[in-house]
């Protein structure tokens, strides 16, 4: 085992109108311009007597994910912390939050 601690970083994103906090032990500037990559998500333990909706929810989206592609604009904040906490989606309709304006092409 390794004496070097790994890293935890907490990302929140917007994603389709709602804001995503993970947490992901390596990202990357990506080769992608205009991207990060977010590897090697974390997700607390699963308990059989407690489960987080939102929380399980998030891993069933990213279940068999390797790497995500995130767009710069879309990246909100990323914090390196201590110790992971609870992935969730909340809604960004209501949030004091703007998105980058982008033009979508038709």
């Amino acid at each position: 085992m390794s004496d070097t601690p790994q890293h935890i970083y907490k990302v929140v994103f917007h994603n389709q109108g709602q804001i995503y906090e993970v947490y992901a032990h390596n990202i990357y500037q990506s080769d992608l311009y205009g991207f990060i990559e977010v590897e090697d998500y974390i997700f607390g333990t699963r308990s059989k007597l407690v489960v987080d909706p939102g929380e399980d929810k998030l891993r069933q989206e990213f279940d068999g994910v390797q790497r995500s592609f995130i767009p710069m604009h879309a990246v909100i904040r990323i914090d390196e912390v201590e110790k992971e906490g609870v992935a969730k989606v909340t809604d960004g309709s209501g949030s004091n939050v703007m998105p980058f304006p982008m033009h979508v092409p038709r």
